[in-house]
């Protein structure tokens, strides 16, 4: 048992260190802490959504912006899409599945807010329609995938891609670079 334990410890070490020496990657970020701090100094939002665990991530990471990451400070204008069970279960009913984010987005996207948008393969149709959509509405895309970039990479402005195709080391790192971006989101815009 301790054997295997270890050995799921080091896959993970081993996906962050990637991560670490891939300076293209942490220059992404870089970018990403920048146009987020913007896009909350011009008084715009930033927006999550994901699927099964990228959802729960996506909640989490959203809340560590409208409620506090290590500074009490005032709440930052930030929400997962999918958080609304009465409208998630209404959309994938009398539209589909598919449709859920982008058709929020129409309603409360705007020009110059952020989508970030977590997808492990990047597959995901309806993140995808709803970068599609994000586009038309001037809204900036971050996509949080896994290696490939899979269908989002052509619809990211900025594309947070793990080098990795395993589900749970994708997620790992997912919330590393989360947390990260958030922590030093929270630093510049409350200097």
């Amino acid at each position: 048992m301790n054997h295997q334990l270890q050995s799921l410890v080091q896959a993970s070490i081993d996906v962050k260190k990637q991560v670490l020496e891939d300076d293209q990657l942490l220059q992404t970020v870089a970018t990403v802490i920048r146009t987020i701090v913007t896009a909350f100094q011009n008084g715009n939002s930033v927006y999550f959504c994901g699927n099964g665990g990228s959802a729960a991530d996506a909640q989490h990471l959203a809340a560590e912006f409208s409620g506090r990451f290590y500074k009490d400070r005032k709440a930052l204008p930030a929400e997962a899409l999918h958080c609304n069970t009465s409208y998630l279960t209404a959309v994938a009913n009398d539209y589909s599945f598919d449709l859920i984010y982008s058709r929020i987005i129409d309603g409360i996207g705007k020009s110059g807010d952020v989508l970030i948008g977590l997808s492990t393969s990047g597959n995901s149709q309806n993140i995808v329609r709803a970068f599609e959509h994000a586009k038309t509405k001037g809204m900036i895309t971050v996509g949080f995938t896994g290696a490939s970039g899979g269908l989002l990479k052509a619809n990211a402005d900025f594309l947070i891609n793990i080098p990795s195709s395993d589900t749970p080391r994708i997620q790992e790192c997912h919330m590393l670079l989360g947390h990260s971006i958030c922590q030093l989101v929270e630093e510049q815009y409350f200097q």
